[in-house]
C-alpha cells in the first residue's frame, strides 16, 4: 500500500473539506503515514491522527446555528471577540487530550508568534495546546500566551505547511488547499470585504509560493470563496465537495502515472 504524507491547509469552515478528502485518499488505497496542518487543518489533523475522524465528522454534521452560538464564548476585549475554549472542550469529548508525539503517526501543527512574526511548529506536547494556538484567528479568538510568545493562526505565515510534514522514503506528498485562487465578486463591495480580501490575497500568494518551493505529488484545491469561513452549518455540503475534488485530483494523477 502506497504511503502519503498529507498536508491540510487553513480556511475556516472550508476545512471540513479535509474530511471528505481523507475519505477519498483512503478509498483510493493510500495509507496516510504522516500529517501536518494549521488552523482548521490542525483540528482535522488531530482528529484523524487520534483515530476519531468518524466521530468528528458526525459532530461537525450536527452543528447548526443554535449550536454555533452555544459554542461561542464571547469575551469582547482589546485582543479578541471570542475566548475559544468552548470549542476545545467540545472536541475533547471526541478525543481526550494527549501528547502529539504519542499519536500513531507523526503530526505537525503550525501556529504564528505575533511577537516575533515567526512560525511555531508543534510536533510534541499537548495536542489541544497546539490546536488552540493554531486555530486562533487574530481579532476573533483570544491568542495563546506561552513562553513569552503570543500564538495565533498558523495560516498567517504558512497556510499550507508543505515543508512541515514528516516525510518517509517513497511516500507521496499530497496537499489539500482550501483557499485556492479565486476572484472577488465586486458587485457588493464594502470596507469589511476589502479588509477580508486583503488577507485572502496574502494567504493565496503565500500558498502559491509554498507550492512552488515544495510541489506536492497530488494537489486538491478548493476555491477560496466556494464557502464562507464560518459556514459550519453547511458541513454536509463542504465535506461532500472535499470528497469530490479529491476524487477528481486522484483520478487525474493516476492518468499521468
Amino acid at each position: 500500500m502506497e504511503e502519503v504524507a498529507l498536508v491540510l491547509g487553513s480556511g475556516g469552515a472550508r476545512g471540513l473539506a479535509h474530511i471528505g478528502a481523507i475519505r477519498a485518499i483512503e478509498e483510493h488505497g493510500y495509507r496516510i503515514s504522516s500529517i501536518a496542518g494549521c488552523s482548521m487543518g490542525a483540528i482535522i489533523t488531530g482528529m484523524y491522527a487520534a483515530g476519531r475522524i468518524d466521530e468528528a465528522e458526525q459532530w461537525f454534521k450536527s452543528i447548526n446555528i443554535r449550536e454555533m452560538l452555544r459554542l461561542t464564548d464571547f469575551k469582547l476585549t482589546n485582543q479578541s471577540l471570542i475566548k475559544g475554549y468552548k470549542v476545545i472542550d467540545a472536541l475533547k469529548e471526541i478525543v481526550p487530550d494527549c501528547r502529539i508525539e504519542e499519536l500513531p503517526i507523526p503530526v505537525s501543527l503550525s501556529a504564528t508568534d505575533l511577537v516575533s512574526g515567526n512560525e511555531v511548529v508543534f510536533t510534541e506536547g499537548s495536542l489541544y495546546d497546539a490546536i488552540r494556538a493554531s486555530m486562533s484567528i487574530p481579532l476573533v479568538f483570544e491568542p495563546v500566551e506561552r513562553d513569552g510568545m503570543l500564538l495565533v493562526d498558523g495560516g498567517i505565515v504558512n497556510p499550507l505547511p508543505l515543508n512541515r510534514v514528516k516525510r518517509h522514503k517513497g511516500d507521496l506528498l499530497v496537499a489539500v488547499d482550501i483557499s485556492g485562487h479565486d476572484r472577488l465578486d465586486s458587485t457588493d463591495i464594502n470596507l469589511l470585504k476589502i479588509a477580508d480580501r486583503m488577507a485572502d490575497v496574502e494567504i493565496e500568494n503565500t500558498t502559491r509560493l509554498s507550492l512552488g518551493l515544495y510541489p506536492p505529488d497530488i494537489l486538491v484545491t478548493m476555491r477560496h470563496y466556494a464557502f464562507e469561513s464560518f459556514d459550519f452549518d453547511r458541513a454536509d455540503e463542504i465535506i461532500a465537495e472535499g470528497y469530490r475534488l479529491a476524487k477528481t485530483a486522484l483520478a487525474n494523477a493516476s492518468k499521468h502515472v
